[in-house]
């Protein structure tokens, strides 16, 4: 039979587990609730973003960049639109190019690569944009169907211009979904390839951060990113963005070069052309009189016989 020292410790030790597990219980459902109330938020600032994209659809700009996405690319989970990945790669664009930006910014919240095609794609065909990115595909990963994600894929990535970024999807951290971005990241980068679009390494990048830095750098709903992982997503675009400015400075620069060639050809052929019809102009003959005044036949007889 047990001694009472036994049947004590075994009841402090039931006690201390049972009382553990209750605080451990108390504090994921207090980490839940925050987590919610938070998510809640973000949701209710879904019209606000929304409405500051569109509000800058018509400002005038000398360069065009147009976004397609989710609500990554509507910036939800930073303090302001201004510093989601579109905000910052905007600015970044400001910098580099030294000039005027337009920016279109198309995404949808909630969107899946089903809903880019449907919805964003429409409206994307309607302009020319100088700089595109797309990072579209992170909604369909908890219900992923690898035949519809590249049916769809092929649908936006083949409406896109040969110069557009797409982004791969980022880290998760969970581990059935890690197993899906893999697929899904091999979708995204074979048929980029194919229609011969850059990709931009999102997963490498943020799965690059670790699993702290990553919880640091998420929102409060612990899935969008916040300011710094804006940050962390617009650093996976913009060795891609500064190629692609280079390459419009070059084309720039290459036909401004050319155009004034063409000036210089114009108007040397049109001096070529003018300087003979000033010469012949020049050594027309004429007769003149001593003082130079031009006479006619009619008048050099009268001054040889004399007056009449």
């Amino acid at each position: 039979m047990p001694s009472r020292h036994t049947v004590t410790a075994f009841l402090s030790g039931v006690g201390v587990t049972l009382a553990t597990t209750a605080a451990a219980g108390a504090g994921v459902s207090r980490f839940m609730h925050r987590r919610n109330a938070a998510a809640a938020d973000l949701n209710a600032l879904l019209p606000v973003h929304s409405a500051w994209w569109r509000d800058r659809f018509d400002r005038k700009g000398k360069l065009l960049y147009v976004a397609m996405g989710d609500s990554a690319a509507q910036g939800i989970g930073a303090s302001s639109p201004a510093r989601s990945y579109v905000g910052r790669l905007s600015a970044f664009m400001r910098r580099q190019s030294h000039t005027s930006l337009r920016v279109v910014n198309l995404s949808v919240s909630g969107s899946t690569t089903w809903l880019c095609r449907k919805d964003q794609l429409p409206k994307f065909e309607k302009y020319e944009p100088d700089v595109v990115t797309v990072a579209i595909g992170a909604n369909d990963i908890i219900q992923f169907n690898p035949e519809s994600f590249e049916k769809n894929l092929r649908v936006i990535y083949g409406a896109l211009p040969s110069h557009a970024i797409v982004g791969d999807l980022p880290a998760m951290w969970i581990p059935d979904r890690e197993k899906k971005l893999v697929e899904a990241n091999a979708i995204v980068r074979r048929v980029a390839g194919e229609f011969g679009l850059t990709v931009a390494p999102l997963y490498e990048t943020t799965r690059r951060q670790g699993f702290f830095r990553t919880y640091r750098n998420s929102a409060g709903d612990l899935f969008h990113p916040n300011d710094r992982g804006y940050r962390v997503w617009a650093s996976a675009f913009e060795p891609a963005i500064a190629a692609r400015l280079a390459r419009i400075a070059a084309d720039e620069a290459a036909t401004t070069h050319e155009a004034r060639e063409a000036e210089a050809v114009a108007a040397h052929t049109a001096a070529a052309t003018a300087a003979p019809a000033a010469a012949r102009s020049s050594g027309t003959a004429t007769t003149g009189t001593a003082g130079g005044a031009a006479t006619s036949p009619t008048d050099a007889s009268a001054d040889v016989g004399g007056a009449s």
